[in-house]
């Protein structure tokens, strides 16, 4: 017959049981805090005023207000008004809602704004313009930036160029006639 050999077991000593538990707390709060920091960021949006009716889509024109600043508070950029007739275009800049047109960041905020919205976007650099900022820019390498977005109209895109041949054909109009004025009478 086999016979076994017996090996005493030492007992727990009083308390190591709930050191081996907390052991296992720590690891798994430490490996999501690790986790957590090497997650991507993302652009961040807070709504100060909400707006109304559909967020716009991708080839659509949004007209902006905007104040674009870094973390230090310097103002880096700020819409300005375009130099055409008032209420020929809505205010604003217009922004074309493209891939390669805007920042990656910026134009994923401004894809859930709504008409008549205000909204505070962060962009961190690697949706800004990471590590190569445009040259001669007041933007740092790898700066995160925030926006004051104010949405004052979207456009489809084929309504946005039905505008602009207009606005053209007035501006030529009035070229032409600034033109017939000023000619030096026929000898």
């Amino acid at each position: 017959m086999t016979e076994i050999t017996r090996v005493p077991l030492q007992p727990i000593k009083k308390g190591s049981l709930a050191k081996l538990w907390l052991g296992v707390l720590v690891a798994i709060l430490l490996g999501g805090g690790l986790a957590w920091a090497a997650a991507p960021k993302t652009a961040g949006m807070e709504t100060l005023t909400e707006g109304t009716g559909p967020s716009p889509e991708m080839g659509q024109v949004m007209f902006v207000k905007y104040v674009g600043s870094l973390d230090d508070g310097t103002e880096f950029d700020r819409s300005q008004p375009l130099p055409i007739p008032p209420g020929f275009l809505p205010e604003g800049t217009p922004m074309l809602l493209e891939e390669g047109a805007l920042i990656p960041g910026f134009l994923d905020a401004l894809l859930k704004m709504k008409q008549g919205g205000k909204y505070l976007v962060t962009v961190p650099a690697d949706q800004g313009y990471g590590a190569e900022p445009p040259p001669g820019s007041p933007i740092p390498a790898n700066a995160d930036l925030t926006f004051e977005v104010e949405v004052t109209d979207i456009l489809s895109r084929p309504e946005f160029d039905a505008k602009l041949q207009q606005l053209q054909a007035m501006m030529g109009a009035m070229g032409a006639q600034q033109g017939g004025e000023g000619a030096p009478p026929a000898q």
